[in-house]
């Protein structure tokens, strides 16, 4: 099969790729920041580029990233503003209705549960200032740990704070040298190969542009999807939460965990138990299945050629081999794999090894 120059460049271009992906693995907590903005990068160049011919090209490009870099961070910044109040709200009012909810549940439950023998009595003002105290203590020694922390030099808040810079720096010179790294990585490839290696770039570029389409519709569906699901239930905080969650689910699992968990303190504090339990149940549930097994197959896996099972299994694997980063790899690398096992088959068929 690897007889000819062609297979045998086709052979080593493998043997890289193999290698790049084992570097990958091994650079993970290194790499992050930089992955991470290379996503952001390659959804925001288009607009760079879009702006750029509007404008005639009379605008530096510099100016044109700033401006879009610092658009998109202000979009990001304004999510994160709308999202947090909520939290902070809804953690106020549950310390100070903490009480009545523990008196009204001893109120409801302790009957039932002395009928089958099991005696059941706490004291709401007690157990508030445990509570109290409890949380107090914990935020004392967690400040004083990440202090602590900082002073050497190595903790995970100094990690994350550098992220926190790193990210957007690097999100900069990205979109604004982006194009001149790939230009001198194409002079790089052998003469013979330029044609198949452009071939397969822009196949990996259609596919991985329909995964980005797919993705913000799939944003967008679940963003009104919640947004009406928590109305209906009358929760007053459903606009931030809904919106919010709807627009996370680009990072799989940790947009719904957190939707969850604001819905379920909102909702306890706001309705009745049952009702709440209720809501988050059929809202969350039904939203998880409603995402999981139709819109991101359909909307994305079929937009990008993937089987829905080839989804999951992408989800799951990538999530196994590079943590938090792998999942929020695994369809566009799919995709990607995706297109160079097409033309691994075509030339399979189309060599002396398949025909015998």
């Amino acid at each position: 099969m690897f007889t000819s120059p062609d297979n045998r460049w086709y052979a080593a271009w493998l043997l890289i790729l193999a290698a790049l992906l084992w570097l990958l693995w091994w650079l993970t907590p290194v790499l992050t920041p930089f992955l991470v903005a290379a996503v952001m990068a390659y959804i925001l160049s288009p607009m760079v580029t879009q702006l750029d011919e509007w404008l005639g090209g009379q605008l530096p490009r510099v100016w044109l990233v700033v401006l879009v870099e610092f658009v998109f961070l202000v979009l990001l910044v304004a999510l994160v503003a709308m999202v947090v109040p909520v939290f902070f709200k809804e953690a106020a009012r549950m310390q100070d209705q903490l009480p009545g909810l523990l008196a009204k549940l001893q109120t409801q439950v302790a009957p039932t549960l002395a009928s089958w023998g099991v005696e059941f009595s706490v004291d709401p003002q007690a157990f508030k200032s445990f509570l109290s105290d409890h949380v107090a203590s914990m935020w004392e020694n967690g400040l004083s740990s990440v202090l602590t922390s900082l002073q050497i030099g190595g903790s995970v808040a100094l990690a994350l704070i550098g992220n926190l810079v790193l990210i957007p720096v690097a999100l900069f010179y990205l979109l604004l040298d982006g194009h001149h790294a790939l230009a001198h990585l194409r002079d790089w490839i052998p003469v013979k190969a330029k044609d198949s290696v452009a071939g397969f770039v822009q196949e990996a570029d259609t596919v991985l542009g329909e995964y980005v389409r797919g993705q913000l519709m799939v944003m967008l569906i679940l963003s009104v999807y919640y947004v009406l699901g928590l109305s209906l239930f009358g929760l007053s905080v459903a606009w931030p939460i809904g919106i919010f969650t709807g627009l996370a689910v680009f990072v799989p699992y940790v947009g719904f965990g957190v939707g969850l968990l604001l819905a379920a303190l909102a909702g306890f504090l706001e309705m009745a138990p049952m009702q709440a339990g209720i809501m988050l149940a059929v809202v969350f549930g039904l939203g998880q299945l409603i995402e999981s097994f139709i819109l991101t197959p359909r909307l994305i896996g079929e937009r990008i050629g993937l089987h829905p099972l080839t989804v999951i299994f992408a989800l799951l694997a990538f999530g196994q081999l590079l943590g938090f980063v792998g999942v929020l790899m695994a369809l566009p690398a799919s995709a990607v794999l995706l297109v160079a096992l097409r033309r691994l088959r075509t030339r399979y068929f189309s060599s002396r090894l398949y025909e015998g």
